[in-house]
């Protein structure tokens, strides 16, 4: 089985849409996803992710189904942005400081240690984790401690539509790597997949191994820029 975490398109956050750029995107994903044969396709209800996610759909004739537990995680800011209004979201303090303290290296600590310390954080992870290990054994993957119990017989293709911190906290879930290790170490630009493969190895248990992460090809293919939403540093 194959599971495929996709960021929206490039957003109009204002018009709650997508920008020019972000429709290019989309339809050159939608080109891309095509040839995978794709059996579900899943989206966040917010319109960005469900316009992205419609472009695919159409073109292989198949609904998208609405989750809202894949929506952009909420109430994870952390301080004042000393760019734009409002708080920085967790997954983008800054990774100098993330790499810098060991507690953040650890599940059992991450999530102790200021600013994540606040039971807002425990809480959605854990409520994040009980949705996605649902919808994973829905579609015959059943989650056993760190690994996953799947038919040998399973080969679906799954593409689920979400935003930029879904889809880090997912790949830490399924990866086993502690949020801010997953938060300084990657990004999800924006159409950008994330290829996981259940890899069964033995009869009984398989293990999710990242094919690729943040993955940009169609639009080098498409003759597309990356847009560099949510990367504040030197992006080129």
């Amino acid at each position: 089985m194959r599971l495929y975490i996709i960021r929206h398109a490039d957003p109009d956050y204002p018009n709650h849409t997508l920008t020019p750029a972000g429709h290019l995107e989309a339809a050159a994903l939608a080109r891309r996803l095509a040839g995978h044969g794709l059996d579900v396709i899943a989206a966040s209800p917010l319109p960005r992710a469900q316009i992205t996610a419609r472009y695919t759909a159409d073109l292989l004739k198949r609904p998208v189904d609405t989750h809202d537990w894949l929506t952009e995680v909420e109430g994870w800011d952390t301080e004042p942005d000393p760019i734009d209004p409002g708080f920085i979201p967790a997954w983008d303090i800054p990774g100098e400081r993330l790499r810098a303290n060991p507690d953040y290296h650890s599940w059992a600590t991450w999530d102790s240690t200021a600013p994540l310390h606040r039971p807002i954080y425990r809480e959605t992870v854990a409520q994040f984790r009980a949705a996605a290990d649902a919808f994973l054994a829905g579609c015959g993957c059943v989650r056993d401690s760190v690994n996953y119990r799947i038919d040998a017989g399973n080969e679906a293709q799954i593409a689920a539509f979400c935003h930029n911190g879904t889809a880090l906290l997912w790949v830490s879930l399924l990866l086993h790597i502690p949020p801010p290790l997953v938060w300084c170490s990657f990004w999800h630009a924006p159409s950008a997949v994330t290829t996981i493969l259940f890899e069964r190895r033995s009869d009984q248990l398989a293990a999710p191994r990242a094919l690729s992460v943040g993955d940009t090809a169609h639009l080098y293919d498409a003759r597309l820029p990356v847009q560099p939403r949510g990367i504040r540093g030197n992006f080129r």
